[in-house]
């Protein structure tokens, strides 16, 4: 279990990076100290100003366990997805196509915790994420939800490097009159443009180049951006 790819009604594919097991249930713990720091703070007024046990101190806890009851759904509805351990750990709750849940799908989530987690102290809530693969315990799959991981992932695609064939040649030498931080930028916004479907920045991308290299092309924007990534990278590899 680690991500996987949706496509929308508009066609645009969407990776999810599904936050993984262990964080999640380091998440849960964060959130179980932070539970029993209240209760022990709790307590330890009720002592300090003398209440006694008798239905009006049993009246008083009830009232002062119903933050901890409602704990999660409290918290994902303000903090949109997350509870303080979620925020500390840099993972969120969304619906499965990546938009924002609703009031009622962090409703279902929170009800259905009674099985998945309290029930059998996790383990059914456990055995699902681990059988799903897309991050979801029943509470999530009854609410079209998942928990995804907002770290970002550093690899070799984030980088300068692009892939070239060894036998690469390269059309445009005028690509070299663009600095690496140019490029950087030209290849993080059109990789984010194409996965987004989003062809005006493609062409916004197209016309910038053509100002600063003087190219003259016939080409496609989302060829030509593409050709000009791959022709500075053979250009500075070598």
């Amino acid at each position: 279990m680690d991500n996987f790819q949706i496509e929308t009604a508009q066609n645009v594919s969407i990776n999810q990076n599904v936050a993984n097991v262990s964080t999640r249930i380091g998440s849960f713990l964060i959130d179980l100290l932070i539970i029993v720091g209240y209760y022990i703070i709790m307590f330890l007024i009720l002592n300090a100003i003398g209440i006694e046990q008798n239905m009006d101190s049993w009246l008083i806890l009830t009232i002062m366990g119903l933050p901890i009851f409602f704990y999660s759904l409290i918290f994902e509805v303000l903090m949109n997805g997350q509870t303080p351990g979620k925020y500390a750990n840099k993972i969120r709750v969304v619906k499965i196509d990546g938009s924002k849940p609703t009031f009622g799908s962090y409703l279902i989530r929170w009800m259905l915790r009674l099985i998945d987690i309290d029930i059998a102290s996790g383990s059914i809530a456990l055995l699902t994420l681990l059988l799903n693969g897309k991050g979801q315990r029943l509470g999530d799959i009854a609410a079209s939800t998942t928990v995804i991981s907002e770290k970002k992932r550093v690899t070799i695609h984030d980088t300068l490097v692009a892939d070239i064939p060894d036998n690469y040649m390269p059309t445009y030498p005028q690509v070299t009159m663009l600095s690496d931080a140019d490029i950087q930028s030209i290849k993080e916004l059109y990789r984010t443009a194409k996965r987004k479907g989003n062809h005006g920045v493609i062409v916004k991308l197209h016309q910038k180049i053509i100002e600063i290299t003087d190219i003259k092309t016939d080409m496609m924007a989302v060829d030509f951006v593409d050709l000009v990534i791959k022709d500075y990278n053979y250009y500075t590899q070598q």
